[in-house]
């Protein structure tokens, strides 16, 4: 199972598509720089992509509606 779940996430973000573009930038991101916004132990998730999932949930990573 995901976590966290797409629910509490198209809350924060209005489209999935945009919600798909903004996870995919930051996991690749967190890849190539190896940096990350909060310690290692603190995540749920063992790979970039639910990191960065859970980033956009606790508002580490900003969002911007045009």
């Amino acid at each position: 199972m995901i976590y966290p779940s797409i629910d509490k996430l198209l809350n924060i973000v209005d489209s999935k598509y945009k919600l798909v573009h903004i996870v995919s930038k930051r996991s690749k991101q967190m890849h190539e720089y190896d940096h990350y916004q909060m310690k290692e132990c603190d995540y749920v998730n063992k790979r970039e992509l639910g990191r960065a999932l859970e980033e956009v949930e606790k508002g580490l990573v900003k969002v911007k509606n045009n």
